[in-house]
């Protein structure tokens, strides 16, 4: 379990109140801070597939170090959420995003799909196969991610790179309080695969607590 896992595991257990501050005291058992969606969410997420690296039709892997993305939505006892849609999108190893509002002047991947979802299993677990996220003009490496829970407003949010230097001069990511920012990293470890290079783990920790507390307006 890597050092973010551990804190995020810590946070779902009521041990972090030390890290938090006093506003945020509610928040102490929980959560992954909400994220904008940015300008760019799919018009029409037409991929029904949890692997971002091959588009139908075509057997040619997507450009950029093939990554595995696996973890849990858990609520804030830390029970496993079963049957929910989570949905990831992000940029291609370009950093164009399949978007019409895109106008950046590099060329798209077409063996990238930039969105993909899956369905929780009974552990609450999901996994998708991507790409490990590259910097475009103005961010730092970041995937996209929404969880859809019937009867709630979807939460979203952005995964970050743990290490990656262009963190710290993002702007979105640095609205988050520093004690909070761990909860949205992910170590990108490589790994023995024949198609992966890298793998991450994320958890998803739900509550209404934070909904839209570190949300902009920005991609």
């Amino acid at each position: 379990m890597s050092s973010h896992s551990r804190l995020r595991r810590q946070v779902v257990l009521g041990g972090s109140a030390a890290l938090i501050s006093a506003p945020l005291v509610a928040a102490q058992r929980a959560l992954t801070p909400s994220q904008t969606a940015g300008p760019f969410y799919p018009v029409t997420p037409l991929h029904k597939d949890n692997d971002l690296t091959l588009v139908e039709g075509s057997s040619v892997r997507a450009a950029g170090q093939i990554a595995d993305l696996s973890g849990r939505v858990l609520d804030m006892d830390g029970r496993p959420l079963a049957g929910l849609r989570v949905e990831i999108w992000q940029c291609d190893a370009n950093g164009r995003y399949r978007h019409p509002r895109d106008r950046s002047d590099v060329d798209e991947d077409p063996n990238f799909q930039g969105f993909g979802h899956t369905i929780t299993d009974a552990d609450g677990r999901y996994r998708f196969r991507t790409i490990r996220p590259v910097p475009y003009p103005g961010r730092t490496p970041h995937i996209h991610a929404a969880v859809f829970q019937e009867g709630a407003r979807p939460f979203v949010t952005q995964i970050y790179v743990a290490g990656e230097p262009l963190n710290l001069r993002d702007g979105i990511f640095m609205r988050v309080p520093e004690a909070l920012r761990p909860l949205l990293l992910a170590d990108f470890v490589p790994v023995d695969d024949p198609v992966a290079t890298r793998s991450a783990s994320f958890d998803f920790v739900l509550s209404p607590v934070l909904a839209g507390l570190f949300e902009t307006h920005s991609a």
